[in-house]
């Protein structure tokens, strides 16, 4: 920091003038940091439950609110491989062939969570099961036959891979979870014999990479830059962040007053965010309805490309994209979809002191399943002590209406028998919800089958 002085017209001190600037450019650091926080979030949760690098962290059973990821499917099991090729250089992902045992829905992305490719019946290998190699930034080295080749711009990468239960009965979710355990994940240098796939189960652990809106985001933004190459598309960054103390090679030690001023900062963005997040629901999907996919045109095809188009950055879209959710896919739309809402028919922001009603019509277009989860508003994630946090085409014991459709509830209490279709809320604050197809059909892209609003009902 430079050494204090006084303008005299002014009687402001230049480390006043300079704390203004560390605050506006910390703002615009953590809209810009965004994905790689929430990365290393997902990392350092992995870390504390016992896990390390080029390991597997999943649940191995359905997850429950302690699974305070960002916008989770409770519906599915989760397998994050965690990956650095810093040191090791090329590490394999093996993914099994989908049958009768299972099926993976996945995507291979860069700690900035920009797709590297699907993997799965979506993905690359259609199904067939395959050997990923992932690469470090800048690789020249032979990639071996019968490998699919997968160049990452980062050294930490993760997949994000999703196992199908065909039901959620006990004996399915078993049958899912050990169909996971069949991924493989080793060093390329190794392959001869690889070792075996340390998995970490973290079903009872509370796993959280809500975003924190404090000092701990720019400590979190210091690890990922002391580890990461500079992109060509991010060097204006390097002295932005100088300024407010993050410099490759070098300590975050910020004193006091700086630290204040980066909280102060990390709120204010945070509010920004905020205030911007109702954006992403314009346009909606369908004109007849307030669901949309909660990212913008131009973020997906940015990440989609690795941000190819030299005329385009929108890196405001993709910090408030991250904020919310974490991963991006490389082909949305074939291995999954998503809607989002986050009011009800009326359009009134969704409260969840309310009761509402989501009518599901009959023969939902989908190969293997829909689900509804709610989340809360204010972090994004599973609401906290809820006994579940969805309801899906999955469900055991799931009731339907003559037609073949269901009637969803979301509220603090069950309609008179309608526990097994009701989805609780606490009684308090605001909340969202997705609603998930995976396996998505064509009628769905050619708007044969229309997901309605939510419908307020009065609390029973």
């Amino acid at each position: 920091m430079p050494a204090v002085t006084e303008s005299i017209e002014s009687g402001v001190s230049s480390r006043d003038v300079v704390l203004r600037g560390v605050h506006r450019r910390a703002v615009e650091a953590v809209i810009w940091g965004m994905p790689a926080v929430n990365f290393d979030r997902l990392y350092q949760s992995m870390v504390r439950a016992g896990g390390a690098w080029n390991q597997v962290v999943y649940w191995s059973r359905l997850p429950d609110w302690k699974n305070q990821t960002l916008t989770p499917n409770p519906d599915v099991l989760y397998f994050f491989p965690f990956i650095n090729t810093l040191e090791v250089g090329p590490v394999v992902l093996q993914i099994p062939p989908a049958g009768a045992d299972g099926s993976i829905t996945g995507s291979v992305d860069d700690c900035w969570q920009t797709a590297i490719e699907d993997v799965g019946p979506a993905g690359v290998d259609k199904g067939k099961g395959g050997r990923y190699l992932i690469l470090p930034p800048g690789y020249k080295g032979h990639v071996p036959e019968g490998y699919i080749p997968m160049p990452s711009s980062t050294y930490q990468s993760y997949g994000i891979l999703r196992s199908n239960p065909a039901s959620g009965s006990a004996a399915d979710v078993a049958r899912a979870a050990g169909y996971g355990k069949q991924v493989k994940v080793f060093p390329l240098s190794s392959a001869a014999k690889p070792p075996a796939t340390v998995f970490v189960d973290v079903i009872d652990v509370v796993y959280d990479n809500t975003i924190p809106y404090d000092l701990r985001f720019f400590q979190s933004l210091h690890r990922m830059i002391q580890i990461e190459p500079w992109l060509d598309r991010d060097r204006a960054m390097i002295d932005l962040l100088k300024s407010i103390g993050i410099e490759k090679g070098k300590p975050f030690t910020p004193d006091v007053s700086t630290k204040a001023t980066l909280s102060d900062a990390a709120s204010d963005a945070h509010d920004y965010l905020d205030a911007r997040y109702e954006e992403v629901f314009e346009p909606p999907f369908d004109a007849s309805a307030r669901w949309a996919l909660p990212a913008s045109k131009e973020l997906i095809a940015a990440l989609q490309t690795n941000f190819a188009d030299p005329s385009s950055y929108p890196t405001d879209a993709r910090g408030l994209a991250f904020c919310y959710a974490y991963f991006s896919a490389k082909h949305l739309g074939e291995g999954q979809f998503y809607l989002m809402t986050i009011k009800d028919k009326d359009g009134n922001r969704l409260d969840a002191a309310k009761t509402y009603r989501l009518h599901v019509p009959p023969h939902p277009p989908v190969r293997l399943y829909w689900s509804a989860t709610v989340y809360d508003r204010a972090t994004h994630a599973l609401i906290r002590d809820m006994k579940w946090s969805s309801r899906s085409s999955n469900t055991p014991g799931l009731q339907k209406n003559d037609d073949g459709s269901s009637d969803l509830y979301f509220g603090p209490t069950p309609p008179a028998g309608k526990e097994s279709n009701w989805v609780p809320t606490h009684p308090s604050g605001g909340i969202e919800v997705l609603f998930r197809l995976y396996g998505p059909e064509l009628a769905f892209f050619e708007k044969k089958w229309i997901l309605p609003d939510l419908e307020r009902i009065a609390n029973v």
